[in-house]
């Protein structure tokens, strides 16, 4: 029998999983590929991330299977938390270890002069992005001007700094921890602290531990992925509402349920578990009569309006 004669392998049928994969991405691997080989594992039908971590970086990447897919834009707009190095007087032309140094300084501070200089970027600060990114200009990522050796101009843009926390200082590496807003370059940062005092830096190493309210606690490697069982793979999926921890809980009746299920606005004064007295409460996660999650909604000018429904019933 000729290789073109074979019978054709039959297809591995895909499965439909809802829920969250608290994923430890290893440094190398970009954050499609860590996805790909998940939902192989998984043999899932639909699946996707929740914002890219670069392949230099290792760490917390949440996976979205299913209808966890639908909340998966929450968490791009959530505050990122992440361990970093930053190796002080080497400038590189990316601003980490994988660009060419580009500036080389003495470094004359020492961890005082470390630690005063990390206050002047904590809160609201202004960053102008790396020409090593994706941001695009007329229609082209910037980092393929940067690979032409091209340089054009970014304008700067608002970030905020939640906590800055000095965790070792090892002259010339310093290691931090950041807590920080969505568009924040971590690279940039360890740049500006670097400019700040008066030696320059590029970033290392770094390693995300927080998306979120979520964390690395429950996260599980790639590795032990491939040679657990289905079972548990299964167990350690967490549930569609692992997204949604810091929104507000509402739940209804059984009426109540089967209209927010049909899209129906819902009078705010008519759901008993609803709390409006903490001020406003933009959104909300809703659950049915069972304890079912049933999506997302908006919670304003007295009516719940659902925004994204889940419509599988496994969570």
């Amino acid at each position: 029998m000729t290789a073109s004669s074979q019978p054709a392998r039959p297809k591995v049928p895909r499965r439909l999983l809802d829920g969250v994969l608290l994923l430890d991405k290893p440094v190398g691997l970009s954050s499609n590929d860590a996805l790909i080989r998940a939902k192989r594992l998984y043999r899932a039908k639909k699946a996707g991330h929740t914002g890219t971590l670069d392949p230099l970086a290792s760490g917390l990447l949440p996976l979205c299977f299913g209808e966890a897919t639908k909340f998966s834009q929450d968490l791009l707009e959530a505050d990122k938390t992440y361990d970093a190095t930053m190796r002080l007087g080497i400038r590189t032309a990316s601003g980490d270890a994988e660009g060419d140094v580009i500036d080389t300084r003495p470094v004359s501070c020492d961890e005082a002069a470390v630690r005063a200089s990390l206050d002047a970027f904590r809160g609201d600060i202004v960053q102008v992005p790396p020409m090593y990114s994706a941001l695009k200009r007329d229609g082209k990522p910037l980092y393929e001007y940067a690979r032409a050796g091209q340089t054009v101009e970014r304008e700067g843009r608002a970030v905020t700094i939640h906590a800055l926390e000095l965790l070792a200082c090892a002259l010339p590496d310093v290691t931090f921890r950041v807590t920080c807003s969505k568009g924040t370059y971590v690279r940039t940062l360890a740049e500006d602290i670097g400019e700040a005092l008066g030696c320059g830096a590029h970033l290392v190493a770094l390693r995300r531990i927080g998306v979120g309210a979520l964390t690395l606690d429950h996260a599980v490697t790639l590795d032990a992925l491939s040679e657990a069982d289905d079972a548990v793979r299964d167990a350690w999926l967490q549930p569609v509402d692992a997204l949604l921890s810091t929104f507000p809980r509402v739940e209804l009746g059984a009426d109540a349920t089967r209209r927010f299920m049909h899209g129906q606005r819902l009078r705010l004064d008519e759901i008993a578990s609803f709390d409006g007295s903490n001020g406003a409460v933009p959104r909300v996660r809703v659950y049915g009569d069972d304890g079912r999650l049933l999506g997302v909604a908006k919670a304003a000018d007295g009516v719940l309006a659902p925004e994204r429904l889940v419509v599988s019933g496994e969570q």
